[in-house]
Formats: C-alpha cells, sequence, structure tokens
C-alpha cells in the first residue's frame, strides 16, 4: 500500500499540481483572483517594509509600538522567513541583496539558548529553500552549485549547533540547546513529538547536498523512536521524556505539540521517495481515523485507552486536510476543511482552541496570531479540485486579517477573536507561510506550480542535473524544497538520477546539454520580474537597532514541556 501510494504521489508531485481547467468556479462568483494576488502582495510589502524600517536587524516586528524584539535566537528571523516569499512574489532584486545581508549579518556562534525545532524549521529550512533558489532569482552562484554555496554552508552550521540536542540514550532531541556551549546541564528532558519528528526534510537535504550522511541518519532515528514507543493501538502523545522514552502528556491528536511529525512522515516519504515512511504514516492514520475522528472532526484522546480527552478542535490541526490531498484523500479532506471553515465564518479567524461540542472557542485561547494552516490546505486542495470554495476562504482570510490585523506598522497578532483586541506582535510566520500561501493561491501560474514543462539542466562535479521542474516540498514553515536538488550531489556515478533521461523521452528532446527552457516571464517570475514595490530593495541595508541579548522560549509551538494537556484545552502546569 505504500509502494502504491509513493507511485501515485511521485507521479503527481514531480509534475507538479495538476492544471485542471478553470471551469466556471472564481468566475461564476463573481470573485476577481488577480485583485486580491495584488492585494496579497500589497500586504506583504507593508509587512515586510516596516519590519526593515522598524525592527531589523532584530528576529521580529512588533507592530504596535513599532520596534523589534528578539524571539528564537537573534537571527534576524523575518529576514530569513521572507527570503523566499520575495523571490515568489517575483522581487529578485531585493532577494539577491536579502543574501547579502544575511552573509554579513547572521552569526550563530552566539551565547543564545535557541529551540531545536524552530531553528530548524525556520533558520535550516528558509536557507536551504534560498539556497536552491538563489540561480532562478538570478544570484551569481558558485561553481558547484548546488552541492555548494554561501547560504548552504550557512545552513550546515546552523544544523551542526543542533546535532549536539540529539546526543541522548533514544536519539530524540532536547528541545533547546545553546549555540555556544550545547545543551545545558540543566536542560528539561521533556520535548514534544513534534519537536522530535520535525527534522527530516531539512535535514535530509543537508545530507544530499553536502554529502554528510550525520544529519539524515539522526532526524531518521529520531523518527524511528517516536514509532517504536507509539501505544499498543497505534497512537504517539503530546511529551515524552527523551531520556527515558517515557511519555509525559499521554493526550493523542494530531495538533499541537504533534502535527507536523505527521506531516514529516508524508513530506518526507515523498521527498526521499521512503516506503517504510509512508507505511508508518500510513498505520498513524489508521489509528487517527479509529479512535480521533467523529463526524469529520478531530478530537484529542488518551493515546493508551482512546478515550476522549479534549473535545477541542486547535488552530493548528487546520493543516490536516492539505495533508491527507497529498495522499490523494480529497473527499474526506473536503469534509473537513468545510468544517474549519465553518469556524473561520463565525470568528473572522481561527481561534487557537474552539470547543467543538458548545461551538465556542475556549477561555484563554480566544487567540489568532494571523496562522497559515486553514489556507495553507485550502492551496493544496484548490490545486488538486478547482472548488471555489476554496478562493473563497482565500477572499475571507484577506478581508479579515486587513479588517482586524492592520496597523500602521504592520500585522498584529488578534489576541481576542472575539472583540479583536490586538497584541503587539508579528510572528515571522506571518511572512514565511500566511502571505505566501495565500499569494499561491491566487496565483496560478507561479513558477511554484510548474506541472514539469518547465525545467532547467545545471552541471554539477558529478554530471548534468535537472532543477525547477516543479513538486517542490514545502517544510512545515512553508519553506519550498526542489526535491530533484537532493540527486545532483551523489558521490557515486552509478546513483545518478535518471530523471534528465526520462525528461529527455517525454519531451523528444535529442540535443544533449541543449534543452534548458525558458519559460516566457509571467507574473512573479523570473530574473527580469520588476515589482511595483521593487524599492524596498533600497531599505534595510544598514541595522537600524542594536542587538539585545536573547533568551529562548518554548520550545514546540503553543506548549512549554512541563506543562501538560487537560480538558477542555486548559494547560496547567506541573508546579499548579
Amino acid at each position: 500500500m505504500a509502494a502504491a501510494a509513493l507511485r501515485s504521489l511521485g507521479c503527481l508531485l514531480c509534475l507538479g499540481a495538476l492544471r485542471l481547467p478553470a471551469g466556471p468556479g472564481a468566475a461564476a462568483r463573481g470573485l476577481d483572483v488577480a485583485s486580491y494576488r495584488e492585494r496579497v502582495r500589497a500586504m506583504f510589502y507593508h509587512a515586510y517594509e516596516h519590519y526593515l524600517e522598524s525592527a531589523f536587524p532584530y528576529d521580529e516586528l512588533r507592530p504596535l509600538t513599532c520596534d523589534g524584539q528578539d524571539t528564537w535566537g537573534s537571527f534576524s528571523l523575518t529576514l530569513i522567513d521572507a527570503l523566499d516569499t520575495l523571490l515568489i512574489l517575483g522581487n529578485v532584486s531585493e532577494f539577491q541583496r536579502v543574501v547579502g545581508v544575511l552573509q554579513e549579518g547572521v552569526d550563530f556562534d552566539i551565547d543564545v539558548n535557541a529551540s531545536v525545532f524552530e531553528t530548524n524549521i525556520r533558520v535550516v529550512g528558509g536557507l536551504l529553500s534560498a539556497h536552491l533558489l538563489s540561480k532562478k532569482a538570478g544570484v551569481e552562484v558558485e561553481v558547484g552549485w548546488p552541492c555548494s554555496g554561501p547560504l548552504l554552508r550557512m545552513a550546515e552550521e546552523a544544523a551542526r549547533k543542533l546535532l549536539l540536542a540529539f546526543q541522548t540514550p533514544t536519539g530524540m532531541p532536547y528541545g533547546t540547546v545553546n549555540l555556544l556551549h550545547g545543551v545545558n546541564p540543566g536542560e528539561t528532558p521533556v520535548t514534544c513529538t513534534a519537536g522530535i519528528g520535525t527534522f527530516i526534510v531539512e535535514f535530509a537535504t543537508l545530507s544530499h547536498l553536502t554529502g554528510d550522511p550525520v544529519f539524515e541518519d539522526v532526524a531518521r532515528k529520531a523518527l524511528k523512536a517516536l514509532w517504536k514507543n507509539r501505544s499498543d493501538i497505534g497512537l504517539v502523545g503530546n511529551h515524552i521524556d527523551v531520556i527515558t522514552a517515557k511519555w509525559v502528556a499521554q493526550d493523542a491528536g494530531i495538533g499541537a505539540g504533534v502535527d507536523s511529525y505527521f506531516e514529516y512522515l508524508v513530506k518526507g516519504a515523498i521527498l526521499l521517495q521512503d516506503e517504510e515512511l509512508m507505511s508508518m504514516f500510513l498505520e498513524y492514520n489508521k489509528a487517527i481515523k479509529n479512535y480521533t475522528k467523529f463526524d469529520d472532526w478531530y478530537l484529542w484522546v488518551q493515546m493508551y485507552k482512546g478515550t476522549v480527552s479534549m473535545p477541542v478542535f486547535q488552530s493548528l490541526e487546520a493543516y490536516w486536510p492539505g495533508l491527507q490531498s497529498l495522499i490523494g484523500d480529497v473527499d474526506n479532506a473536503m469534509r473537513t476543511f468545510l468544517n474549519y471553515y465553518t469556524v473561520w465564518k463565525q470568528f473572522g479567524g481561527l481561534p487557537e482552541f474552539y470547543n467543538i461540542p458548545q461551538g465556542y472557542a475556549v477561555d484563554k485561547r480566544e487567540g489568532y496570531p494571523l496562522r497559515p494552516e486553514l489556507i495553507e490546505s485550502a492551496m493544496y486542495l484548490y490545486r488538486a479540485t478547482r472548488d471555489p470554495t476554496l478562493l473563497e476562504l482565500g477572499r475571507d482570510a484577506v478581508e479579515s486579517i486587513e479588517k482586524i490585523s492592520k496597523v500602521d506598522c504592520g500585522f498584529a497578532t488578534i489576541k481576542d477573536l472575539r472583540d479583536h483586541r490586538l497584541d503587539n506582535r508579528m510572528e515571522s510566520f506571518f511572512l514565511a507561510e500566511t502571505i505566501k500561501y495565500l499569494y499561491l493561491l491566487f496565483d496560478p501560474d507561479n513558477f511554484i506550480h510548474n506541472d514539469g514543462s518547465d525545467f532547467d539542466v545545471v552541471i554539477t562535479p558529478y554530471g548534468e542535473c535537472v532543477l525547477n521542474a516543479g513538486g517542490y516540498i514545502f517544510n512545515t514553515e512553508a519553506h519550498p524544497i526542489d526535491p530533484a536538488a537532493l540527486h545532483c550531489c551523489r558521490k557515486r556515478k552509478e546513483e545518478q538520477w535518471e530523471v534528465e533521461d526520462l525528461m529527455r523521452e517525454f519531451y523528444s528532446l535529442k540535443k544533449p546539454k541543449k534543452f534548458t527552457l525558458k519559460r516566457a516571464s509571467t507574473h512573479g517570475e523570473g530574473k527580469g520580474a520588476k515589482d511595483p514595490d521593487d524599492a524596498s530593495s533600497e531599505k534595510g541595508g544598514e541595522k537600524r537597532n542594536s542587538k539585545k541579548s536573547s533568551h529562548s522560549l518554548l520550545s514546540c509551538p503553543s506548549q512549554s514541556f512541563n506543562s501538560k494537556l487537560a480538558v477542555l484545552g486548559q494547560v496547567f502546569l506541573d508546579n499548579t
């Protein structure tokens, strides 16, 4: 079953999302896709330019006070997270400028306690994606690219700092590491499931590009440790002790603390064409359907008994329909998506926790930090179905975010969806994910959606290599990875990839080394794309704020390691 799933996925994803006929959909409902695409572009630049003006070189913008703060490690994080979004919007000159700024300004030899999970998905993932997109963005790449390059070296340097966290008896990593000194002696051994199982996409990419297997090896060992410690009914909990492998929080579900573990089993399987990873996910999927699914909602249950512990929907769970679409389960995906969309319509956003039986937001969990997950699912499902309802979610997201969240200096987290109170934070994922998925939803001709009809051939030290043919795999921070690049840097001749020959045969291109195809420039693409907001490329070249010492935040989104989930989504610390 896993092999069949992988074969069908490989055909679909290596040719990009299918270009289905437009049908009556959006036009019949009067939705101006191009207009919304340009509104999303304007949203990006409103946030991005204010980050450069008011917050750079800090990690994040504080939009209510028009200043910045370090959050996840003092990396100028928003700049890294926004880099590939710039190219997707067509701003090649700003992409090129930011690459230079990052090379000059980012230092990983700092005395900072950094989240292993967040540093991987945002920093390592962002740098890898930008590295692989550099040539498309007109950056002058060095000889040997994509097997070498300054952004790749930066990603490798950051990842090596994280390797120290994996030195545990189980192979499951600590949640936090000091970038200068390693794991602190008093570091908690309790890590969330997602914080253990969300490395294979970035680390396998690193191993394939650099030739060093250590990254993929530790990521695989961590994945297998979680698999080994699943319950007898096939579920995993929320937090586990990485020394003893004892589950500390035994709530099983698809949301916060677990989510991207399942995501990376699927995406890792696709990226690496790995039947074992897909088999793991399909087994989990059976258990999830058997014990947590009720009327196309997914609840939280006790991992050993399967009894309901929390009848809540968490906003982080909204990635699930998109993941279902990747394995071809589109009908179930749409039904669950429509459930989640009703919550959006009720509040104008997704509250962090929503009580399903009561039909309302859980007390103290009413906020919406501009998360991307429902928009992400809409983007995937629209590529698969062309259902206009999915564009309507995009429209509603643009209208809600602009109406509620937009302030003079950017877009602010919504502290309470009931009364629209705001919080003084704009997370970097707003530019990395939310804006990107919205733009891609409204831009069907973007190069990210390439169906394989356009590709480049590059010469590496190991032979010819096909790139930019589509089928990009998004990491959990929406940084696209070109799966073809993983086959460019193989050391052994007999392992050289065969896609080049397949492409030759498919397109009847007989002349070797002369078929680098260049598609006519379309909106948001290419070296010559000139963005109307390209003036932003003149900004942010100098540091406007002095760096402050940074302290680590939580290693897992939404919850600290010493917290446990409880009834109705309330989180109680061990000492309360």
